[in-house]
C-alpha cells in the first residue's frame, strides 16, 4: 500500500510540470499576439492620423473662382465709330485660395473646359514673360509688346494657360516657374479662345461653358456660365 502511494505522488509531480509548461507556452503565445496586436494598432493609428491629416486638408483646402470675365472680338465698322461684334475669345479667370488652405503650386493645377463639344485639359507652362505677369495693372486683357504690361494671351494654345498677379503681398507667386499662391493672394489665368486654341473655334452666344480648376491638392473651383444672348460690348462677366 505504501508503494502505491508513492507511485501517486510521482504521478502527480509530473502533471505539475506538464501543467508548467503548458502555462509558459501559453504565456509566450500570449506575449507574441499582444506584441503582434500592439505593432498592428500602432500602423493602424499611424495610418488613420495621416489618412485624417490627408481629408482635413482635401476638405478644408482647394481653389476657389472668385470670378469669370470674357473678352469679345470685334473689328470697326467702315466709315464709322461703331463696333461690330463677333465672338468671346478670351476669359480671365480670377482664383483665390479657400479658408483654411495650405499654399497651391499654380504650376501644378490643372483647368479642366468643356463647351458641350469639346473638352480641353489646360496647364501652366511657363517659358517667357508672355506667360506671366508678376502684377498687373490698368485693363487686364490688355498686351503691351514693348513694355510686357500683361501676358500675351494670344499666343496661348489649346493646352496652356497664362498667369497674372493681382495681390501677391508676401510675394508667394514672383517666382515665374512655381508660382504658389497663399491665404489673401488673388491671380488671373488667362484662356485663349480661337480657332488655334481651346474649343477650336470662338464662343457663341448663349454657350454652356463647364469646367473646373483642379490644384494639386484640395477641392477645384467650379466653373459654370452661359454666353451672352447677344454681344454689345468689349468685356462681359460671365461668373
Amino acid at each position: 500500500m505504501r508503494k502505491l502511494f508513492l507511485n501517486k505522488k510521482k504521478d502527480i509531480g509530473a502533471i505539475g510540470i506538464g501543467a508548467m509548461i503548458v502555462l509558459i507556452a501559453m504565456i509566450l503565445v500570449a506575449g507574441v499576439a499582444a506584441s503582434v496586436l500592439i505593432s498592428t494598432s500602432n500602423i493602424l493609428q499611424t495610418q488613420a492620423m495621416k489618412t485624417a491629416s490627408q481629408t482635413l486638408a482635401e476638405v478644408s483646402g482647394g481653389i476657389h473662382v472668385y470670378s469669370v470675365y470674357g473678352l469679345i472680338n470685334y473689328t470697326q465698322a467702315v466709315n464709322s465709330s461703331s463696333k461690330i461684334y463677333d465672338k468671346l475669345w478670351c476669359l480671365a479667370i480670377t482664383v483665390e485660395t479657400r479658408p483654411g488652405s495650405n499654399s497651391i503650386d499654380l504650376n501644378n493645377t490643372y483647368i479642366l473646359f468643356s463647351n458641350g463639344k469639346t473638352k480641353s485639359v489646360l496647364s501652366y507652362n511657363y517659358t517667357s514673360l508672355e506667360y506671366y505677369n508678376s502684377k498687373l495693372e490698368g485693363d487686364i486683357f490688355d498686351y503691351n509688346s514693348t513694355s510686357g504690361t500683361s501676358v500675351n494671351w494670344s499666343n496661348l494654345t489649346a493646352d496652356k494657360f497664362a498667369i497674372g498677379v493681382l495681390q501677391d503681398y508676401d510675394l508667394s507667386m514672383a517666382n515665374s516657374y512655381y508660382p504658389a499662391m497663399n491665404r489673401g493672394d488673388k491671380a488671373v489665368l488667362y484662356v485663349y479662345i480661337d480657332t488655334s486654341a481651346v474649343f477650336g473655334e470662338r464662343l457663341d452666344t448663349r454657350t454652356e461653358v463647364f469646367g473646373q480648376v483642379v490644384p494639386e491638392f484640395g477641392a477645384p473651383g467650379v466653373i459654370s456660365f452661359t454666353t451672352p444672348k447677344a454681344y454689345a460690348a468689349d468685356v462681359y462677366q460671365l461668373q
